[in-house]
């Protein structure tokens, strides 16, 4: 019975097509809950592959699935997503997007896959291609999502609310993968949490307005916002234990017009995360508690208006999913540092993937990879300067394709032939 390696060096793709269909969904990224072209690209390659998949477009928004079905055995669904950032590229490539396009609310915005989602559509199309010419290889039931909107937090749910289950079979596991600044070459699975919880809110403090001449008589929502934003960033310092987990963070600040002109209010973006669900609830609950303080000892005419804007899940990784796969990609992969860890550190940032398997109660695994040119990286890593290297939402974020993709593919396939190849 050959082996998980040997199946994917028979089958694997030229992956030279793919660079090339990544640098076209490169420059051509589409915002959150707008990715009419990459899902019709998406559908259109699918098809062209010929190897019969069933393919269910416009599910949560522009949200696709396929299904491959190859007799009995377990299903496993492998997720990518498609969606793009609200960031103007500055990488200076031949490549680069210059794309702009309207967001949700009708502001034009410069657009990039500065998270890497251009490297994820790819890689799973890829895996696809060698999934569906290996079907002598294994048995069950491969179900692809593509994703949209996983920036703010609601593709996958707006998927399952728009029956993604009632379109294709739910899966037994669902396996993801994100590219992230480490050396290309690294993949790596860690057990339990593996991204935050991240809330997200739209304050408005609301003031007084007055002439700048006459503060007296005004109740300045500047003053107030100031102590506010002051007064968050204790939660953390003194109300989370060192040993905890918590991140409050004020991302935007916006009062008045004028310099003569104190305003009537100040409107404030705040982000939250942690790592425990009773850290989150206290730092929200404290969060809240600050905010309507700072609102009674500054006079305020009315309370603050604390409005949710997006919410990500914890994401954690399931202990019977996650050991299966350290086995397979310890086979498959070299060891770190420069090829698997099974202990990778967590996500940074925060992800909505795990809906998928945790709105049918089923466990998953994210697995990460890096995209970081091998020269680049130790370079930095001689020069104590792997902090400076560019990161995820940066608009200097580009993964360098090709080792990156041949990784990630693998990784899906790997993943997929652990739980569905004959010898499972």
């Amino acid at each position: 019975m050959a082996t998980i390696t040997e199946i994917i060096t028979k089958y694997r793709p030229n992956l030279g097509p793919y660079e090339e269909l990544y640098k076209y969904y490169h420059t051509h990224p589409e915002l959150s809950f707008q990715e009419s072209s990459t899902a019709s690209s998406i559908c259109s390659h699918l098809s062209s592959l010929n190897l019969n998949f069933s393919i269910f477009p416009h599910i949560g928004g522009h949200g696709v699935a396929a299904v491959l079905e190859n007799g009995p055995g377990r299903t496993i669904l492998l997720r990518a997503d498609i969606d793009a950032l609200p960031v103007e590229e500055k990488s200076g490539l031949d490549y680069a997007s210059t794309r702009r396009m309207r967001d949700l609310e009708g502001v034009e915005k410069p657009v990039m896959h500065a998270c890497g989602h251009d490297v994820h559509i790819t890689a799973l199309l890829a895996a696809a291609e060698c999934l569906g010419k290996c079907k002598g290889e294994w048995s069950g039931t491969l179900v692809l999502v593509f994703q949209p909107a996983e920036e703010k937090g609601a593709g996958a749910q707006a998927m399952v609310d728009d029956g993604l289950y009632e379109k294709v079979p739910e899966p037994d596991l669902c396996v993801g993968g994100h590219v992230m600044p480490y050396r290309a070459g690294m993949i790596g699975t860690k057990h339990g949490l593996v991204a935050s919880s991240a809330d997200s809110f739209r304050l408005t403090i609301h003031g007084r307005g007055a002439h700048a001449s006459t503060p007296h008589v005004s109740i300045d929502p500047i003053i107030q916002a100031s102590s506010t934003i002051l007064r968050l960033q204790a939660i953390v310092a003194r109300e989370i234990s060192p040993l905890d987990f918590a991140v409050v963070t004020v991302s935007a600040i916006h009062a008045g017009d004028a310099e003569n002109v104190i305003p009537d209010r100040a409107e404030v973006k705040l982000n939250v995360r942690a790592a425990l669900p009773e850290t989150r609830e206290k730092v929200l609950d404290s969060m809240k508690r600050i905010i309507d303080a700072e609102a009674t000892a500054s006079n305020a005419p009315s309370m603050p208006d604390l409005q949710p804007t997006t919410q990500f899940p914890f994401l954690f990784n399931d202990a019977s999913v996650t050991s299966a796969l350290e086995k397979t990609f310890a086979a498959h992969f070299p060891p770190a540092p420069h090829g698997y860890n099974p202990d990778i550190p967590r996500l940074p940032g925060s992800e909505d993937f795990g809906i998928l398997a945790t709105s049918i109660g089923k466990p998953s695994c994210f697995f990460l990879y890096g995209g970081v040119d091998p020269e680049v990286w130790d370079k930095a890593e001689r020069e104590g300067k792997l902090s400076e290297l560019p990161g995820n939402h940066s608009p200097y974020f580009v993964p360098v394709i090709g080792e990156c993709l041949g990784v990630a593919v693998d990784g899906y396939v790997v993943a997929a032939l652990t739980f569905l190849g004959k010898g499972a």
